[in-house]
């Protein structure tokens, strides 16, 4: 039964949902944020002040020097195992933040990536004095809807909300002229309540704290919070076998800024995470919403604010400062820093020196640096390759007030591979089992960059690799001058794999482009003014200067379902086939070398080395397949405004397309020998670790299984109906479904149809065309409504999307805050059923089983099971008799 439990753990840390790192959404305020609480005097109640009314000698007997545990903004104490706030009476009533954090977990949600620093609860509440019953209640505080101050409506926006109570305490105690009580706060820290702190049902087990196994471990005051550390633990049971999980917790009460600060409005143009928050006004027809984007409150301090309107550089009121902590890795420090200082020249532009600032941890810090006032760049010893750069925010107004960085250590091995195997074939170094620390640094370097960048409000931005053109890529003139590979360290893109050996070109990292800088300046730029709507004119204005190419936005798509193949993850260049095909190029002079790239010479080394590679290299280009599959039935997306002249929606050229159905049926839809038929898998198959072991996987299965995904995605309902809408509106220049029809039938039954006689590959891909056909065109789907073609978990193989930044993995509010993608539909269970994209694939099953029919006489055993296989396949699908 002990053997048992480290499997079920690890198999509840799978399933974990990590974990939404912003407030939420709904976390508001139903006070008004700008009236301070009055301090009432305290009411006697006659009839009862003999029994029941609260001694202010409690008082005392509990705020004592002997019982002090920290001054701050609530004083903490303790006496006989209880602890107790006192709270000041001009502190009820105003806005605090909840933030819940991991310190410590088990090995199991370690290494699933649930580590020290990761926020798990946030919510806005307030304290409030009921009088008649004698206690101190919390109450979750939601924002209110804007309005003017002198509409009408705004008194119904007062009294028409109203947010939920969470919690009360007994009021122990009063001091003697009523300006600050006391509550006795165990249970809402040691496990018991779990109204202010619910870590296990946020980490998904969905188990109360054993109370005897659960225990506050201290308190600690500061100026603007309380932060509360505690070991709970739960057990958790699943059939017969339990186990104990234990995490030690941070739970910290944060005094939000009485005025919140000015928010700016979003832009599509420009990518931001948003506060989003409802707006009535006397004069509007119909209700509006507000997007405010996250940022840092970065002031010009005020003897500067006319210089800074000069255009003078000048030091903010307030910096953004990041610590680096001293369990970071000596050598990699300085590379950190250097990730996150470079984004001091956005800060330039936007007219700010010295506005981001990045310091190692000094010990004098660090016994506080769970203060909500120090951001932190936590390193976390795990196996997990990843770093995500989430932020706290105040609800009310999207203004950033913290962010920690998590840097999971084994995020080292994830770019170690894409050093080599997207440069190795232009840079000797970049080949081998460790790599030079410069190289290794430079990588963490632009890692923490665009962490950061996550850190200060940014979204993904997929179109920067679009707007440097492919064969500039390739040019060492140019690269020299952008610096990168891409106009935003918040893409991703990679290295440079379309330079090709010869081309001189040595800038192959993603540096801070020129969106990042207009982006910063879109953002933090101060103007003075008194609202967001005074803003409106200057930013539009900003924003039309900045229209060109470079300064491209658009959001992360998934990679098996992207519309807009411009904005697609860990691609280069603006033209997917071309920059493809050199990928493929370099990957092709690499495979011959990868088990020499690998030798150590270590006596007794194994193949281990080689298949992470190898591994590594398949994962490549099975990127470059799908960056070229959204080219057909692809969309171009545009954020466009009325008169700018440009088209919102423009399908994809009928020639890319073609070009691209003809690169997929050459390099994938076949038998990439060059890949798949090579002297490694005489030594090594593809390894890969699960919780029992270790499977090895052989390379003809993830080719079989790739050349499914690909049938499964090129055919989807959702494609074909785009293309069949692009017939209608286009006529003979779009790219018809018919036609690509025609192209993969003949290719895929080449020689078939030449009467020939298919291998075993052959046959294998026209089952797995075949299977595709079916899945989406068999009987049953013209009378329900269509499932799925498949599951949407992906190739469990291969990772589309190599798990960076971590955001795809988190729980769904937290994707889509990271991800915010459009979507376009011409989809429906009714729409599906009767558009032409079944019956084209039923038109393809049918081609197929008469052909089949037609060279079943003139085949060999062999291929004669595989087309009466077929045939019988088509007929059950189909309802069809023999």
């Amino acid at each position: 039964m002990i053997q048992n439990k480290p499997l079920l753990l690890r198999a509840l840390a799978g399933a974990l949902i990590c974990i939404p790192v912003y407030a939420s959404a709904g976390n508001a305020s139903y006070y008004n944020t700008s009236t301070e609480a009055k301090v009432f005097p305290w009411k006697k109640n006659k009839k009862k002040e003999t029994t029941e009314e609260v001694s202010k000698t409690d008082f005392e007997k509990i705020a004592s020097e002997s019982n002090l545990v920290s001054r701050g903004m609530f004083n903490v104490y303790a006496q006989d195992g209880k602890y107790y706030f006192e709270i000041p009476v001009s502190l009820l009533q105003r806005d605090m933040l909840v933030v819940n954090k991991l310190q410590r977990v088990p090995f199991e949600l370690n290494d699933a990536g649930v580590n020290r620093g990761t926020n798990y609860e946030t919510q806005m509440i307030r304290f409030e004095w009921n009088k008649e019953e004698k206690k101190i209640r919390v109450r979750q505080s939601r924002p209110l809807p804007e309005s003017p101050e002198n509409d009408a409506i705004t008194r119904s926006v007062r009294d028409n909300f109203i947010s939920p109570l969470i919690a009360d305490f007994k009021l122990e105690a009063c001091n003697a002229d009523s300006t600050s009580v006391i509550i006795q706060i165990n249970d809402i820290y040691d496990g018991s309540e779990t109204s202010i702190n619910n870590v296990f049902d946020n980490i998904n087990l969905g188990t109360s704290a054993v109370k005897d196994l659960s225990r506050i471990m201290s308190i600690k005051a500061f100026p603007n919070n309380i932060v509360a550390t505690s070991e709970l633990t739960t057990k958790v049971r699943e059939g017969m076998s339990a186990v104990n999980v234990t995490v030690e917790v941070s739970s910290s009460l944060v005094l939000l800024p009485e005025k919140p600060m000015m928010g700016r409005l979003d832009d599509p143009k420009v990518g931001y995470f948003t506060k989003d928050l409802l707006y009535f006004s006397d004069s509007q027809q119909k209700t509006e919403e507000k997007k405010y984007i996250t940022r840092w409150r970065l002031e010009p301090k005020p003897e500067n604010r006319e210089a800074y309107l000069r255009g003078e550089l000048v030091e903010p009121e307030k910096p953004i400062v990041f610590y680096i902590e001293n369990s970071t890795p000596y050598r990699w420090r300085k590379y950190i820093k250097q990730g996150i200082e470079d984004w001091q020249v956005a800060f330039e532009r936007a007219g700010f020196k010295n506005a981001i600032i990045a310091k190692e941890l000094p010990d004098s810090i660090a016994a506080n640096a769970d203060d909500i006032n120090y951001s932190v760049v936590t390193y976390a010893a795990s196996s997990k390759a990843n770093a995500m750069g989430p932020s706290i925010l105040d609800p009310r107004s999207g203004e950033i007030l913290e962010a920690d960085i998590m840097w999971w250590h084994n995020v080292i091995s994830m770019v170690q591979e894409w050093i080599t195997v997207q440069t190795g074939a232009i840079d000797p170094k970049a080949r081998g089992t460790k790599l030079p620390d410069e190289m290794m640094g430079d990588a963490i370097r632009f890692v923490a960059c665009h962490e950061v960048g996550h850190s200060l409000g940014l979204r993904h931005n997929m179109m920067g690799s679009w707007t440097f053109p492919t064969d500039s890529l390739r040019s060492k003139s140019f690269t020299d001058k952008m610096n990168s590979t891409a106009s935003s360290i918040m893409d991703y893109a990679r290295y440079n794999y379309v330079a090709q050996p010869g081309d001189g070109v040595t800038a192959v990292s993603p540096h801070i482009g020129p969106y990042d800088i207009f982006a910063i300046e879109y953002g933090y730029r101060w103007y003075g003014l008194p609202t967001p709507e005074a803003e409106k004119d200057v930013l539009y204005d900003f924003l039309n200067k900045h229209n060109g190419r470079l300064y491209k936005y658009s959001e992360a798509q998934d990679p098996r379902s992207a519309v807009d193949p411009r904005a697609q993850n860990e691609d280069l260049g603006d033209d997917p086939v071309r920059s493809s095909e050199l990928g493929i190029a370099n990957l092709k002079r690499i495979v011959p070398e990868i088990i020499k790239w690998t030798t150590t010479g270590e006596k007794g080394q194994t193949y281990e080395e080689a298949s992470r590679l190898y591994y590594a290299v398949i994962t490549q280009w099975n990127n470059y397949l799908y960056h070229v599959m959204a080219n057909i039935g692809g969309i171009y997306i545009e954020n466009t405004t009325v008169g700018d002249g440009v088209k919102t929606y423009t399908y994809v050229e009928k020639e890319k397309q073609e070009a691209s159905l003809d690169f997929l049926l050459n390099e994938v839809l076949c038998y990439p020998r060059w890949l798949f038929d090579t002297e490694i898998s005489d030594y090594t198959f593809l390894l890969r670790k699960n919780p029992t072991g270790v499977i090895e996987y052989a390379p003809s299965q993830i080719l079989k299984n790739t050349q499914g995904y690909i049938f499964w995605d090129l055919l989807s309902n959702d494609r074909l109906m785009r293309m069949l809408e692009n017939e209608l509106k286009n006529g003979k220049k779009a790219f018809t479904v018919v036609e690509m029809m025609d192209k993969m039938h003949n290719s895929i039954f080449a020689t078939t149809i030449k009467g020939g006689t298919p291998d075993v590959m052959e046959r294998n891909l026209q089952k797995g065309f075949l299977d595709a056909l079916i899945t989406a065109a068999a009987e049953s789907e013209g009378v329900k409504i269509n499932k799925q073609l498949t599951a949407t978990s992906g190739n469990p193989y291969l990772f589309h999307h190599t798990p960076w930044c971590s955001h795809n993995e988190f729980a769904i509010e937290q994707a889509e805050r990271m991800g915010a993608r459009r979507e376009l539909s011409f989809y429906g269970g009714q729409v599906n059923r009767i558009s032409d994209a079944i019956s084209v694939k039923r038109g393809e099953l049918l081609r197929i089983k008469k052909l089949l029919e037609s060279r079943r006489n003139t085949s060999d055993t062999a291929a004669r099971y595989h087309y009466d296989d077929m045939i019988l396949r088509i007929n059950t699908a189909l309802g069809l008799k023999d």
